[in-house]
Formats: C-alpha cells, structure tokens, sequence
C-alpha cells in the first residue's frame, strides 16, 4: 500500500486567471492506493457523502485509466469539495502520485501533471492544470499549454472558507468574455508583480499584484459577504486579498505576524454577514509527498 498526502491549492491568485496557483500547508486529501484486478474507491472525511465512488465519476478514475493501473483507492478528505481551495485536484493529484509509485511507472512530478489534470476534467469539464501542478510540483506554479513551471516560495497566506457552495461549473459562467485595453494591461502588469513578489518571497508583492479588474469582481458577487471580509482582512495587514479559485473561499497574503489577526477579522466578518466560516493560517507549501 502507499499513501501520498496532497495538498489543497489555491488557483488564479487574483491576475493569474487559468495559470497560477500554490500549494498550501494546510488542509491535505490523504490518498491510499493497493493494488487491485479492478478500481474500487472509498471515500471518508469532508464531504465525503457528496462525492461519487463511481471510478467513472470520481476523478482519480481518469487517473487510473491514463496510468493503466487498477487500485483499491481510500481517499480521506481533508480539502471540502465545492471550496475553491482544489478539493477534485487534491484527489486526481495524489492518486497519480501514489499510483505512479505503486506501479514503478517511472514517471516525473512534471509528467504526472497533464494525467492528473485529466481528473479535473471529469468534474469541470476541462483539463486544467492550474490546481494540479501546485499539488504535484508544490510551490508557486504557472501553467499553460506549454507546460508548467514552478518555483518554491514562502508566503504567509490565510484561506477562508464559508459555508457556502460554488461549483465551478457556475463560477466560470460569470467570467467575462472580453476585456478592454486598460484592463489588459492592468491585469498583465499585476500579474507580473505577483511573480516578481513569489520569486523574492515577498508577501507585499505579491498582494499587490493578487488585484484582479476582470473575473475577480464578477466572481465575488457569488460569495456572501466578499466586500467586508476583504475590507477587514486589509484593516487586519493583509497585504492582498482575492477570491481563491472559483471560490467560495477568500485568499489573503499577508506576513508571518498578522496572520492570526487577518484570520480573526476576516472570520468577524463573515459572521457579521451570517455566514459561518473557517480560516486556515497556512503558507505556500511543498507539493504531495509519500508517506
């Protein structure tokens, strides 16, 4: 048997729509993988009564399928579906991890990444690989339709999920189809500074360039309470707040010292909007590891 931890990602950061993402320290899926004459799937921890056992409708599925490698595959989640913080990816990257290992398949983190984006398909729609890479590679990583890149950083970051559900099927609905000149560059110029600041573990960087005129706004709309909570966790240090994926969850950076009063704040003011909610104090991290 092997068992992979693997991380819950935030994907987009604000200006990296579709390309960036990072791993965060905390939550993880724990994935446990055995060998089997057909896959069979069981499935415990958060929302695990809402997430099919049906290899054909679970995203390591697709995983097993492109790896040639049937399992008895028990996955504990720790990352909440529907939470924006890569719930699906946390699954589809870990089994490609631990199954590559189980089967000797040879296969580099960076090769595993198309495979384990593959999974993702099965509940968006689309292979993206933005959620994925970071769970496999760890890190800061940008992914395109070249490949994907990644850099270790060390950024304070806190993740704040509410209870509220949005899948994203509903999330990439509101994206809007055209963008100005302005906001073209606006949006280049901020991601640019986001990857100067990841690359220079800079957390003021990087919450500069987290500002986002185009699917960050439309996307906020969906979440409850957006505008106040991103209010409090700036008034709290953060030093950039945006929404996390497709959300529901709100991602701030902010440094080492103010992240227990950012999460605080940004709990109050969810509370404030009736909304209950849970902050995790956690950093950019290490990718899936093997335990």
């Amino acid at each position: 048997m092997i068992t992979v931890r693997a991380p819950a990602t935030s994907a987009n950061l604000g200006s990296g729509f579709d390309v960036f993402g990072v791993a965060l320290d905390r939550p993880a899926d724990v994935i446990r993988v055995e060998r089997a004459e057909r896959t069979t799937i069981e499935i415990t921890g958060a929302g695990s009564q809402y997430i099919p056992t049906d290899p054909d409708d679970n995203t390591v599925g697709a995983v097993v399928d492109a790896l040639d490698a049937p399992a008895h595959i028990e996955i504990d989640k720790g990352v909440r579906p529907s939470s924006g913080l890569g719930s699906s990816a946390a699954s589809a990257a870990g089994a490609a991890v631990a199954l590559n290992e189980l089967y000797d398949r040879g296969l580099t983190p960076k090769e595993l990444v198309p495979i384990a984006a593959e999974g993702e398909a099965v509940v968006s729609g689309t292979a993206h690989a933005d959620n994925v890479a970071p769970s496999i590679l760890g890190g800061f990583t940008i992914a395109t339709a070249d490949g994907v890149e990644a850099a270790q950083t060390d950024i304070p970051l806190v993740a704040c999920l509410p209870e509220i559900a949005v899948s994203t099927r509903d999330a990439r609905r509101v994206v809007p189809e055209r963008a100005s000149m302005e906001e073209l560059v606006e949006t280049v110029g901020n991601a640019a500074t986001l990857s100067v600041g990841m690359c220079q573990s800079d957390p003021v960087l990087v919450g500069r360039g987290m500002d986002d005129p185009l699917v960050t706004p439309a996307r906020a709309e969906l979440i409850t309470g957006y505008a106040a909570v991103r209010e409090a966790a700036f008034d709290a240090g953060a030093t950039g707040v945006t929404v996390s994926g497709a959300g529901p969850s709100v991602l701030a950076a902010c440094r080492a010292g103010d992240r227990r009063a950012v999460a605080s704040a940004m709990l109050d003011a969810f509370d404030a909007a009736d909304v209950e909610a849970r902050a995790y104090q956690t950093r950019v991290s290490e990718g899936a590891t093997i335990l």
